[in-house]
């Protein structure tokens, strides 16, 4: 079944780089109307939630679908139903209907979305790709996303000054369904074994079959002990750093598209690192060097008063943010059972669109009462004395062994 992985795994991740390019245009278009037409910590708040909070309701039930239902089907049908919504949030702002009230309410609907597609994806790149060859292509898939996150922002950046918003929401729909189009006729791949065959849904059943996995599995259970406060924790530094550019550098689009080139930069940088080194033998050790120094970063943030340090800083974090994801995908894709990703996926899915939202609700409005810097040098400093429970676990320090696998070409 894997014997053209090399050829399969191009066309997925050709199909997902151009339906990620346009989802991107339009996740910043949206973010930086909001940003530059309020300057507000609630709105940004109130946005953020309608983007991920859908998600926390959706993907438990996406997790059993990935588990049960062919996967690439799920990932087509989730692409199809984003660019549904942006269409027809590009034909109301046509109208003349467009306003704050319909971005949310339309980030709400993509997200939902997105909340399928997630533990979909999650689940079929391994059933893609030899066990061997995961950490090389995710590594290789986080560089190709950096580098789409690298061009986005520029040409979303672009077309605000030279075009309208509703331009950016017209090319999400056409990279969308020529996303669709490549996996639909070109990947070739058949469902995996559960979703052959014709079973009773009982989705309460599967989800508590999920739950119980995770908590049987001391790895799986204290890793989404420590993604849940990481989550909370990394809020500010991942919603809040726009809006504290506006406020002490300067409100200028080049000062918000700047930040995110060089982030997007930065996790290139990290996915070719990732990709051709591999990490430490231990993926515990190489998780746990990156959240030492996303902390750090994370206080410097909040302290530097110059912009092009504080764009060195962000590009630090940048190339730090792979050294985590690979390794961590990598570990769930390696130790869960085939029949289990799409669930713990699921709930890993679920914990990342609650946690952020709710450190949004606690933070954003005091973004409004306080200095962000103080936010970030407070956060900051808790993510770096949490980075002592990945190494200080026993049993995660055991799950990040390297196992020996027979080489596959």
């Amino acid at each position: 079944m894997k014997d053209n992985w090399k050829k399969n795994i191009f066309l997925f991740l050709l199909s997902q780089t151009l339906s990620l390019f346009g989802s991107s245009l339009v996740q910043y278009a949206i973010m930086w109307y909001i940003t530059l037409n309020t300057k507000s910590g609630l709105m940004m708040t109130i946005s953020i939630i309608c983007g991920f909070l859908p998600t926390f309701f959706i993907s438990p039930f996406a997790g059993v679908w990935a588990d049960r239902y062919n996967r690439k089907i799920l990932i087509m049908l989730s692409d199809s139903f984003i660019a549904v919504t942006t269409l027809l949030l590009a034909i109301l702002f046509l109208l003349g209907y467009g306003s704050m009230g319909l971005l949310f309410t339309m980030s709400a609907f993509r997200a939902i979305g997105s909340g399928i597609q997630t533990p979909a994806i999650g689940a079929f790149i391994p059933q893609i790709v030899p066990e061997d060859k995961l950490t090389k292509v995710n590594g290789i898939n986080g560089s190709i996303q950096s580098i789409v996150m690298l061009t986005s922002p520029m040409l979303s950046g672009a077309l605000l000054m030279m075009a309208t918003i509703e331009a950016i929401f017209f090319i999400d729909v056409v990279t969308a369904a020529i996303a669709v189009w490549v996996l639909l006729f070109f990947l070739k791949m058949p469902a995996h074994a559960k979703a052959q065959n014709l079973q009773q849904v009982s989705y309460f059943k599967d989800m508590r079959e999920g739950i119980v996995y995770i908590r049987d599995h001391t790895y799986v259970r204290k890793f989404f002990v420590f993604c849940a406060f990481f989550f909370f924790l990394a809020a500010p530094v991942a919603f809040l750093t726009p809006l504290q550019v506006t406020r002490s550098f300067g409100d200028d689009v080049w000062r918000l598209t700047a930040i995110e080139i060089t982030f997007s930069l930065g996790m290139m940088l990290g996915g070719m690192i990732i990709a051709s080194w591999g990490g430490f033998s231990n993926k515990i050790y190489t998780m746990t060097f990156s959240s030492f120094v996303i902390g750090i970063c994370t206080i410097a943030l909040g302290i530097v008063p110059v912009f092009w340090i504080y764009l060195l800083i962000m590009g630090i974090v940048g190339i730090s943010m792979p050294l985590f994801n690979t390794p961590s995908t990598v570990l769930l894709q390696e130790k869960v059972e085939a029949d289990f990703l799409g669930r713990v996926f699921g709930v890993l899915v679920m914990i990342s669109s609650s946690m952020m939202p709710l450190g949004m609700l606690v933070f954003g409005p005091i973004a409004d009462m306080i200095r962000i810097e103080w936010l970030l040098i407070g956060t900051g400093f808790l993510l770096f004395i949490q980075s002592f429970f990945l190494i200080g676990s026993k049993d995660l320090v055991e799950a990040g062994k390297p196992q020996n696998k027979p080489n596959q070409n």
